[in-house]
């Protein structure tokens, strides 16, 4: 194995599509190659080959408003604990320095321990949810497709700045929906494991919970949300109607505060995306 010490950091390509793919799912993450072809596409993505074969990789995605999301840090196992995540993490802190960026990204409990040093202050907590199948209904809900510019500006209040990019990637992928029923609204798409519902935005906790209900009962197979915990009563009622908490996540800012957000999510898009 080479020594980590001279780990050589390159920039990888959308040719790297399918090494990061192998990547996440080594992890057991959801992403699928769609999600990688974004990365490498909308995003400067950094990674660490040991010869041929890519063993690590982190990624900076740039939004709107002087703001990115560091993403897809993943060492393969027989390269972890050798400092590689933190040195790829620095390689995206280099990149969003000279773009002059304000940083975010959603971290384990694991990676908490790694970025809190770096100088990531913590903010919303997330809470990954997995329904593995939901009751069908015997008559399809009511559900219609929601107008994109309509969730776009609905999203940039929740989030505090524009994703149009990252949101007309998802409509324009095959299975992907943008579904409303007057109240709430939500995107729905295909992960590697499971089906992924967010962002997810709504007038109030029953509003959430009966469409997010309703799309559940029109789906066949398994979900997954990442829920913000601060909306108890959301989340307590999922957890009652049969969703499990696979795991928490940390979301975390370097650098000033630019996000100025005039309503909370119900989930989020996913801790990749934000």
């Amino acid at each position: 194995m080479a020594d980590t010490e001279h780990i050589s950091i390159v920039e990888l390509g959308v040719g790297d599509a399918q090494a990061g793919l192998a990547l996440s799912t080594e992890a057991h993450w959801n992403q699928n190659e769609d999600d990688w072809r974004f990365f490498l596409t909308k995003g400067i993505v950094f990674g660490v080959r040991d010869k041929a074969r890519l063993v690590a990789t982190a990624a900076l995605l740039p939004y709107s408003a002087g703001n990115a999301w560091i993403s897809m840090v993943l060492v393969t196992a027989n390269w972890r604990r050798r400092g590689v995540a933190t040195r790829l993490v620095d390689a995206c802190l280099n990149a969003a320095r000279k773009l002059e960026l304000t940083t975010w990204l959603d971290a384990t409990p694991a990676g908490v321990v790694v970025y809190g040093p770096l100088g990531f202050t913590p903010a919303l907590q997330l809470r990954r949810l997995r329904l593995e199948k939901a009751t069908p209904a015997e008559a399809l809900p009511s559900l219609s497709p929601c107008s994109l510019d309509e969730f776009i500006a609905r999203d940039s209040r929740a989030i505090g700045f524009d994703r149009s990019i990252l949101l007309g990637e998802f409509a324009a992928r095959s299975g992907s929906r943008i579904l409303s029923d007057g109240h709430a609204m939500a995107i729905v798409r295909d992960g590697r494991t499971a089906r992924q519902i967010g962002p997810l935005l709504a007038e109030s906790p029953e509003s959430a919970l009966a469409l997010v209900d309703a799309i559940a009962r029109s789906e066949t197979g398994p979900l997954l949300l990442d829920a913000v915990s601060s909306q108890d009563e959301f989340f307590r009622e999922l957890i009652g109607s049969g969703w499990i908490v696979e795991r928490p996540f940390q979301r975390m800012r370097f650098g000033r505060a630019t996000a100025q957000c005039s309503e909370l999510p119900f989930a989020v898009a996913g801790p990749e995306f934000g």
